[in-house]
């Protein structure tokens, strides 16, 4: 008696009812284990299946009218689960797919059950009722019994070949992400461990709205029974210790006709419903009355009661149990892969597809290992936890599974790498086509989402006024100018932008025209999320400005990126694309005629630019503009005036005191002003420190601007390269050239009489020109102080010819030709390599 406690009642509930109904019988047989017993022991009982199962017009017509029996028969491949259970009669009718075809249509298959040898299946195993009457030690006999079937089967081909010869897939196909994400939470909050918790996990509120869909409740409705069928058997086999491959197995067959994925998720659903339930009942037995009468039932308060002998049989299982979910998740995610992007045929994937049925394979084999984990813990008492040699199998398992996981991701990842490729080209294709100049668009959004965003989703914009998130529509229709950058960008350069912006605005309310400044930062993808120290740069830099940025570098996606720099023409160098309110660029970069004419060149087109070109001359104000308001006051006086700059003291301290000599002897207001160089920030320093102690001459105290007054200089020659003016022969451009080039070499100075360049020339030339005073001063009289000194100066400059040489940096566009300033000729290309010996350099300097 206190053996038939241990077991199911219905195990050993006889036959009863109307025995000569083979209706009747067939359903018994299908719902009722323990029928299969009563069958054996009821010579009429057996008679009347063996009629059922023999007679042609039995199986064809009542089987076929009637729902509880024939329509079960017929709909699933391999139906007669019931029949399983019993070894002797489900062993051999489970290892055929579509068994329930059979029962229909062959008289035959009746033999199975009914006919000498069916039964020696049974004499060879026991019975699963008599294998639940044992005692918890046969129990764990009969599970590690498994484990050296599952060891033991070396030929992975002839085991893989059975399960292939299962798959007969019919067509259907089910979107399981829905069930997935189910069975996830599930087996996350029955495990209840904190590095359990999948990544991109749903909330409850979105898990719930899921599952509530429509097509989604469908789903679950058609497979709701299958999903029943698996769970039992899971739980069945488990107890009555079943071979786990047979149930493995058993399980393909029942999942013939779905897709490899499918049968994974719905196989792991199967097994969440039972994992789920020991841990509902242990998670709330101790609160809820029901709970706890249900898990006396399960022995669950003693086995919890010693849980500390069970912790690595737990960890076991959950360990397992992640490795399964991380594989469905991985089958799931090459099923969900877009053709559109990848072939079949492609290594990566068609790799993936050969191990996917093994992976499957594994997968179901683990749930059937854990299953009967749970069950034997269950039925045998925390007893069953002294030994590891259980804990050792799972970890066995644990371990392969764990290595076609890693096979499949590493696929999967190729595969990844592949539509990603395929996806930026597509993407870049459509940035190329977008803004073709001879494409119209209504306004600007399109150009605008296909830069930042492109999904309704999120606002990716951050206002700088109100620190607030606002969408691309407050761009709709104006001309938007798309700062652009990396994170080197310097104070100097925000000040500046900051008031032309703040000027520009106010001669766009004059015009009644809108325009708006949006921050592009650019930098690696490798790198994001961005590490902490460039984080909180790029949110300071952020914070700062008085205009739009986008919030997330993330939003300008790979592609986008590569447009920017390849069409744009962005290095690390910020640029300023300014779009029309119809989306179309303008001007690819007008940061150039900001430095120049600042807000002077709003609304900042291409247009407008070579019309500020045309009104241009070499004059000293174009250098100086904005810059030192001192220099301006001596341009209106019309003073003589030395523009000089360099970085060798002995030179400037003698063409300091040269100049002053020959202006005192020519009696003539001279000032002089040390503009530094374009590069070497810390010599720099050093000079004007001198100058201003031996009092040489006037210098600028503030870095940022000899700063600007390089970048205006430099931003002068890109305007030009960018206008494709860059090797025109008018004086002017050679004129910059040539001081651009002076200032790499040596020393340099420039004399203007108020505004009126006069000499532009190399500490070569210019101090031997101020040496030679003697010579030329007679000349003075006649053609001025400024027009002799030019006309000795070109002397020797003609004689000299220093070279000239402009050294790029591969921050900026490099052109592809340069003419000489000097003479006609195009100039040499060399790489070359540089090291100033100056750690800070002169802030967003292009040289």
């Amino acid at each position: 008696m206190d053996q038939h406690k241990t077991t199911a009642g219905a195990l050993q509930t006889p036959m009863t009812g109307p025995i000569n109904n083979p209706a009747a019988v067939a359903q018994a047989l299908l719902h009722n284990p323990g029928a299969t017993q009563a069958l054996n022991n009821n010579p009429t009982a057996a008679t009347a299946a063996q009629a059922l199962l023999g007679n042609h017009g039995v199986t064809h017509k009542p089987h076929l009218n009637n729902p509880g029996v024939g329509q079960q028969l017929i709909s699933y491949p391999g139906v007669g689960q019931q029949h399983i259970n019993n070894p002797g009669v489900g062993q051999q009718l489970i290892s055929y797919p579509g068994v329930g075809q059979q029962h229909i249509s062959n008289p035959g298959v009746g033999q199975l059950m009914g006919v000498p040898g069916s039964g020696q299946g049974s004499i060879n195993k026991p019975s699963t009722a008599q294998a639940l009457m044992r005692s918890p030690s046969d129990s764990r006999a009969l599970i590690r019994g498994d484990r050296g079937s599952m060891l033991s089967m070396s030929d992975d081909n002839v085991m893989m070949n059975q399960i292939l010869a299962t798959h007969a897939p019919d067509g259907r196909e089910f979107d399981v992400r829905p069930l997935l994400y189910l069975v996830e939470d599930i087996l996350n909050r029955a495990t209840q461990h904190v590095d359990f918790l999948v990544k991109g996990t749903l909330d409850q509120v979105e898990l719930e709205e899921r599952a509530q869909a429509a097509n989604h409740i469908a789903m679950l409705e058609a497979l709701t029974y299958t999903i029943d069928r698996i769970a039992c058997e899971l739980s069945y086999k488990a107890l009555g210790g079943s071979d786990a491959h047979a149930t493995t197995t058993a399980i393909f067959n029942l999942l013939s006709s779905y897709t490899w994925d499918a049968k994974l998720v719905i196989s792991l659903s199967a097994f969440a419903l039972n994992y789920g339930e020991f841990w509902l009942l242990a998670q709330i037995y101790s609160t809820n009355q029901l709970a706890k009468s249900m898990a006396v039932l399960r022995q669950l308060p003693s086995l919890l009661e010693h849980a500390a002998p069970l912790k690595p049989r737990f960890d076991a299982l959950n360990s397992l149990i992640r490795t399964m979910m991380d594989v469905t998740r991985c089958v799931v995610q090459f099923k969900e892969l877009p053709l559109k992007y990848i072939s079949p045929d492609a290594p990566a994937l068609a790799t993936a597809m050969t191990h996917i049925p093994t992976a499957v394979y594994w997968t179901i084999r683990s749930m059937v290992a854990c299953a009967t984990q749970i069950s034997s813990l269950t039925n045998a008492g925390h007893e069953f936890g002294v030994s590891t040699t259980e804990s050792w199998e799972l970890s066995t398992l644990a371990h392969k599974l764990r290595n076609i996981y890693e096979h499949l991701k590493q696929q999967l990842s190729y595969c990844y790498k592949h539509i990603d490729e395929r996806m930026d080209v597509e993407i870049y294709q459509m940035l190329l086509a977008i803004f073709d100049p001879n494409v119209l668009h209504i306004d600007n959004m399109k150009a605008l989402k296909a830069l930042i965003y492109d999904k309704d989703d999120k606002q990716p914009l951050l206002d700088g006024a109100t620190k607030r998130q606002v969408s691309l529509d407050v761009l709709r229709r104006k001309n938007v100018l798309l700062l652009i950058s990396s994170l080197e960008f310097a104070n100097d350069e925000l000040a500046i932008l900051e008031q032309i912006y703040n000027e520009s605005r106010i001669h766009a309310t004059r015009l009644e025209s809108q325009y708006e400044v949006v921050w592009i930062l650019i930098v690696d993808h490798s790198i994001i999320p961005l590490p902490e120290e460039m984080q909180t740069k790029f949110e300071n830099l952020q914070s700062t400005m008085p205009w739009y940025s986008v919030q997330d570098p993330l939003f300008i996606k790979k592609p986008v990126i590569r447009f920017i720099k390849e069409v744009w023409h962005f290095r690390t160098k910020p640029i300023l694309v300014v779009l029309d309110p119809q989306g179309k660029v303008v001007s690819p970069n007008a940061i150039h005629m900001m430095w120049i004419w600042g807000s002077t060149a709003f609304p900042f087109t291409s247009l407008r630019e070579e019309a500020l070109w045309r009104e241009e001359t070499w004059r000293l104000d174009l250098l100086v503009d904005g810059i030192d308001p001192t220099v301006l006051t001596w341009i209106k006086e019309e003073k003589y005036i030395f523009l000089y700059g360099g970085d060798d003291i002995e030179w400037i301290r003698r063409f300091a005191n040269s100049a002053r000599s020959v202006a005192s002897a020519s009696r003539i207001p001279l000032e002089m002003v040390y503009v530094g160089k374009s590069n070497k920030r810390e010599q720099v320093k050093k000079v004007t420190g001198i100058i201003n102690a031996e009092k040489l001459s006037y210098a600028w105290q503030d870095q940022a601007m000899i700063w600007f007054f390089w970048s205006r200089l430099e931003s002068m020659l890109f305007s030009k390269i960018q206008l494709g003016r860059g090797d025109d022969q008018d004086p002017m451009l050679q004129q910059i050239k040539k001081l651009l080039s002076y200032g790499r070499e040596g020393g340099w100075a420039v004399l203007s009489r108020g505004s009126n360049i006069a000499v532009n020339g190399h500490s070569s030339t210019v101090l031997p020109a101020l040496g030679g005073y003697d010579e030329w001063k007679i000349n003075v009289a006649e053609k001025g102080f400024d027009g002799a000194f030019k006309e000795y100066h070109d002397k020797l400059h003609d004689a000299a010819h220093p070279c000239c040489r402009f050294e790029f940096p591969n921050t900026i566009r490099i052109p592809e030709t340069m003419r000489c300033p000097e003479c006609p000729r195009l100039m040499e290309k060399y790489t070359a390599f540089l090291c100033c010996h100056d750690e800070q350099g002169i802030p967003g300097s292009l040289f």
